[in-house]
């Protein structure tokens, strides 16, 4: 395959090919289907100025359609010798339909390609991120509504500390998972903005229609500069990641509370067969692996976002080859996260409270701000005093099961056990 860059009696040493080139070969896979989409809007825009007529567009669009189809099933393939899906979108139209595949690159460069096409890819990632996310937090929802009195005790510092509910616990996952759905929708506006046009960072000498791509490929805004739109590659993929972030900090928490409270010193959850994995030499063993992976990736992501960010810092203004590297963490988050929200989903719906151990775990002391708190109110008893008295009478109560439903019904605090405020979450979700 020809280099687009390729110049007479230059013939690339194959170390340096292979060390430019890297692994790009290979993650340009899932560029393919965006930088063809991009080629074409770049193509009528080139239309609109009299580069290519009519006729030609429908042989160009037919040809990116047959690439497209080729690519799909196996035929297409990018090499290192190829470097980038750009070269291959390029070499095919120019192999199949000639001058007019020669043409297709006026007015731009690989670098204004490989922001439009990775800009488009994020959107559309976004958007399926997004889709799961809320399915998730649905999910929470139903089992909020379905566990909301069973008890179950709450933790400070890893004591237990006051009495919540599964119903509590739920609601907390599922208002997280809304926090992360309004972030994928900043981040999602953020990176809304269309660089076709920037070139390799300068223009070019052509009044392109800027306008005209910014439709075709629904971006909602022209990002103008095109120097910023070089200088932007990596501070929007760092937002887009602090977006994937932030799942993988609510879904790794779940991950955590889940491995403790299955464990056997609470079994507070019994979990279906189907998801847990056996050990080699310990027969017993019901091991909780993928919460455990997805404990460990949650640090893989915010390490990728921090190598993103470690990438572009010191770059001066313009293209640099640099950029090239935070491919690999954009792409390897983005399936980690698909993933771990249907894994999470998985789990949730394989999950099944043992309320008789939880009662039994229960230790009474954790009614005793309760007995402070209700001193305060009904004896009219500085806190500070009720809270020493306290101390002294969670000795005398008798604690049972009827007890414990009892004092859920006391949380009454908005967003407390006793208030949960579904109905919210229902409006909420029914918003997104």
């Amino acid at each position: 395959m020809a280099k687009l860059w390729a110049k007479k009696g230059n013939k690339l040493h194959p170390l340096i090919e292979k060390y430019t080139v890297g692994t790009d070969y290979i993650f340009d896979a899932k560029l393919m289907p965006y930088d063809i989409q991009a080629t074409k809007a770049h193509a009528k825009g080139l239309q609109q100025i009299g580069i290519f007529k009519a006729p030609e567009i429908r042989k160009i669009f037919s040809t990116l359609n047959k690439l497209e189809k080729d690519f799909k099933k196996g035929r297409v393939k990018i090499t290192v010798q190829d470097e980038d899906c750009h070269t291959v979108i390029e070499n095919y139209l120019t192999r199949k339909i000639r001058k007019l595949g020669l043409k297709i690159h006026t007015g731009r460069s690989r670098n204004d390609q490989v922001l439009t096409a990775l800009r488009l890819y994020m959107k559309d990632q976004l958007k399926t991120i997004r889709a799961k996310t809320k399915k998730l937090a649905r999910e929470f929802l139903d089992f909020a509504q379905k566990y909301q009195h069973i008890p179950l005790p709450g933790y400070s510092h890893a004591q237990q500390a006051m009495l919540s509910s599964i119903g509590h616990y739920g609601c907390s996952m599922l208002e997280s998972l809304l926090d992360d759905i309004n972030f994928l929708d900043y981040a999602s506006e953020h990176l809304n903005k269309n660089p076709l046009g920037s070139a390799a960072g300068f223009g070019v000498s052509l009044l392109l229609d800027r306008e005209l791509t910014t439709k075709e490929m629904k971006f909602r805004k022209i990002q103008i500069n095109s120097l910023y739109c070089q200088n932007s590659r990596g501070k929007f993929e760092s937002i887009y990641l602090e977006s994937l972030v932030q799942i993988m900090l609510t879904l790794s928490r779940f991950a955590t509370d889940l491995l403790l409270f299955t464990s056997q010193e609470f079994n507070f959850f019994t979990v279906k067969n189907n998801l847990v994995t056996g050990s080699s030499i310990m027969p017993q063993k019901r091991n909780l692996d993928a919460m455990e992976l997805l404990r460990g990736f949650s640090s893989v992501v915010i390490s990728n976002q921090f190598q993103v960010k470690d990438v572009v810092k010191g770059l001066i203004s313009g293209y640099n080859r640099d950029l090239q590297l935070i491919k690999k963490p954009l792409f390897e988050s983005t399936e980690i996260v698909l993933d771990s929200l249907d894994v999470v989903d998985l789990y949730l719906k394989g999950i099944t409270p043992n309320e008789k151990s939880i009662m039994e775990k229960i230790n009474k002391n954790i009614f005793t701000a309760d007995i402070a708190t209700n001193l305060a109110k009904n004896k009219k008893m500085p806190f500070r005093t009720a809270y020493q008295k306290a101390m002294k009478l969670i000795k005398k109560e008798k604690i049972d099961s009827k007890y414990i439903k009892e004092n859920l019904k006391t949380k009454v605090s908005l967003g407390a056990a006793g208030n949960l405020d579904l109905q919210h979450y229902k409006y909420a979700l029914s918003k997104l």
